[in-house]
């Protein structure tokens, strides 16, 4: 199953998908286990958008794993231009600032999602381990996106 899980997310049409349906002002059909990050592409200058988990939620915002590594476009992205915009449940374009998790913030946003989800943590620690090429620990990048009225 890993090796389709990682074949489907490598699907362009399929991830997507879900875009569309922010865009329409239909975010709410995900609640707030997802959002929709909106951020500048850091050779076009253009705007890009995925839609990804959120893994834990802090007092000033979002955090979110890059489940394909330092590849992974939205975070090289982020690295390049850390402002953006994220819509979530029925909220839209709110503004965000993102910085890179030490890797103890790492370790401890990954404990706490393992004990809220512990059936998700047990399917995707096998994808992150493949799609990383290395055991979870501290190799997976993640981002805090702190709203820019909290900051």
């Amino acid at each position: 199953m890993t090796d389709l899980a990682v074949k489907l997310l490598r699907t362009r049409w399929l991830v997507r998908a879900p875009i569309w349906l922010f865009r329409a002002r239909l975010g709410v059909v995900f609640g707030s286990r997802l959002l929709m990050l909106e951020h500048v592409g850091r050779k076009s200058g253009q705007p890009r958008y995925a839609v990804l988990e959120v893994v834990d939620r802090t007092d000033t915002g979002y955090v979110l794993a890059a489940g394909f590594g330092e590849r992974t476009q939205w975070l090289r992205n982020l690295d390049a231009h850390p402002n953006a915009h994220v819509s979530i449940g029925t909220r839209t374009r709110i503004p965000v600032t993102a910085r890179r998790l030490t890797a103890e913030e790492v370790a401890a946003t990954l404990r706490r999602y393992e004990t809220r989800h512990p059936k998700a943590w047990a399917r995707l620690r096998p994808f992150f381990e493949k799609t990383l090429e290395a055991p979870i620990g501290t190799t997976l990048p993640m981002i805090a996106l702190t709203e820019a009225s909290s900051a």
